[in-house]
């Protein structure tokens, strides 16, 4: 909870501040034009890559492999898209580490989770069983 509460009170006053120093240096004009700029090609980027994750994730099915990066890939893609149309400079900078692919790899793995490897002798539980009968089934 003090996480999100943190973010949703810290990232508006960052692109706030970024706003006015921005604004100061290039004026109000050139930095709306600039926060439409980003978020124009940032969507259009963000959609050419999620038809490239798309036709990638279609051929690791057709090699019938189950397509785990592309599906999380593409959900990356969705809120990079997200970012990118949010105004402000902060957002779209995030956002467009998340589309390019080299460093999405590289923030898929360092947010990733290793597994442990699989024994698989402890993965089957060995038993006897016994089919019993009841009374009330034998007399149907």
């Amino acid at each position: 909870m003090n996480t999100f509460l943190l973010l949703l009170v810290g990232i508006p006053i960052v692109e706030i501040y970024l706003f006015i120093k921005l604004g100061s240096q290039i004026g109000a004009f050139n930095t709306i034009l600039l926060i439409f700029i980003t978020a124009f090609f940032g969507v259009i980027y963000a959609r050419y890559e999620g038809f490239n994750t798309l036709k990638s994730g279609m051929s690791q099915m057709v090699k019938n492999e189950l397509p785990v990066y592309e599906i999380i890939s593409g959900a990356a893609l969705a809120f990079a898209a997200l970012l990118l149309i949010l105004p402000g400079f902060a957002t779209d900078f995030l956002g467009l580490l998340i589309i390019f692919p080299p460093t999405r790899k590289l923030i898929f793995k360092k947010v990733s989770i290793k597994k442990k490897p699989i024994n698989k002798k402890q993965d089957f539980i060995n038993g006897e069983f016994e089919d019993i009968e009841d009374e009330n089934d034998r007399k149907l």
